[in-house]
């Protein structure tokens, strides 16, 4: 390996300690402040504004993102739009998050006096407790650090870190005070991977005409062109009142067949497995493939509150959702 290359791997480890310094060095820090930052946010009756300049701007966006993909509305302000007219989306029920490492930046200290006017509540997140932004605050949190992790200890790099991890922290909180659940996220989330992993049964069921069902009195024949027909490898078995009373499956089937040689004369209430385990339709897909994997089925029946069929999930819809 040659020097230039131990150089870089020697710095970049340091990078990475530094950074990872700046945000243990956070932890201490969570106080009565915190608190009371969350309780602003828990308690705002408008939308949380977050607002920075440069890359903290870029931070900024970042937490506004993650506020809002957790159910708090929230958008990033431009500092220096503001002043020339953006103002106005901030009202007097909202509450603004603004960050600066110097607690001393001009365009975020020219909005410090209309947001104070209009009657926002402000969180301050900066390097310095004693500057003109915390001052200014109703709640201010300390996200000051040793170093940044430039060599020349001039680019922000430790302290967006750190300003990034202190937001998480903020917004996860609020999560959980909230009572923020999975299903909340999945409507949040309809698309890509993390949607197609929290969509619920009733979007992949194979329902109506598509489900396979018989009835316990119905013919072995019968029976056999559902199960091929639907394409499930099973088939619901439902009693005089429409309920679910049973299964049928292809293993069942070759059991059967190695038993007796009279299978074409039997019904499908003589051959079901009586009692199968089913469930709702607004389960997470997620959860139905967990069920399944517990008890190592590969297809399994949908039902409503009075136990009437709705519909039969195949595992392989499970796996084109890449569920798992």
């Amino acid at each position: 390996m040659s020097t230039d290359t131990t150089t870089a791997l020697d710095l970049a480890r340091k990078v990475l300690r530094t950074e990872a310094a700046a945000i243990l060095g956070l932890v201490d820090r969570v106080d009565e402040n915190f608190e009371r930052a969350v309780q602003l946010l828990y308690e705002c009756q408008g939308r949380v504004i977050v607002t920075g300049m440069g890359k903290s701007g870029i931070i900024c966006r970042k937490i506004a993102a993650t506020l809002s993909s957790t159910g708090t509305a929230a958008w990033f302000l431009h500092p220096a739009e503001a002043t020339h007219g953006d103002l106005g989306a901030i009202r007097d029920d909202d509450v603004v998050i603004a960050l600066s490492h110097s607690g001393e930046t001009d365009e975020l200290l020219r909005v410090l006096e209309s947001i104070r006017r209009l009657g926002a509540r402000l969180i301050a997140l900066t390097g310095d407790p004693a500057s003109t932004l915390a001052k200014a605050a109703d709640v201010t949190l300390d996200c000051s650090i040793a170093k940044e992790a430039c060599p020349m200890n001039l680019v922000p790099t430790a302290s967006t870190t750190a300003a990034l991890a202190l937001g998480d922290a903020l917004a996860m909180t609020l999560l959980v005070r909230k009572g923020f659940r999975e299903d909340q996220f999945a409507s949040l989330h309809p698309g890509g991977k993390l949607g197609r992993r929290l969509t619920r049964v009733e979007n992949v069921m194979h329902s109506g005409e598509a489900a396979p069902i018989v009835s316990t009195s119905t013919l072995m024949p019968d029976v056999f062109h559902e199960m091929s027909s639907k394409r499930l490898g099973m088939t619901a078995v439902v009693g005089d009142l429409g309920t679910l009373v049973g299964v049928f499956t292809d293993g069942d089937l070759r059991r059967l067949m190695s038993r007796t040689s009279t299978v074409l004369t039997l019904t499908a209430g003589e051959v079901m497995t009586p009692n199968p385990i089913t469930i709702a339709r607004d389960l997470l897909a997620v959860e139905a493939l967990k069920v399944m994997e517990t008890h190592k089925i590969t297809s399994i029946i949908v039902t409503d509150s009075r136990n009437a069929v709705e519909g039969v999930v195949h595992l392989h819809d499970l796996w084109r959702l890449q569920a798992i």
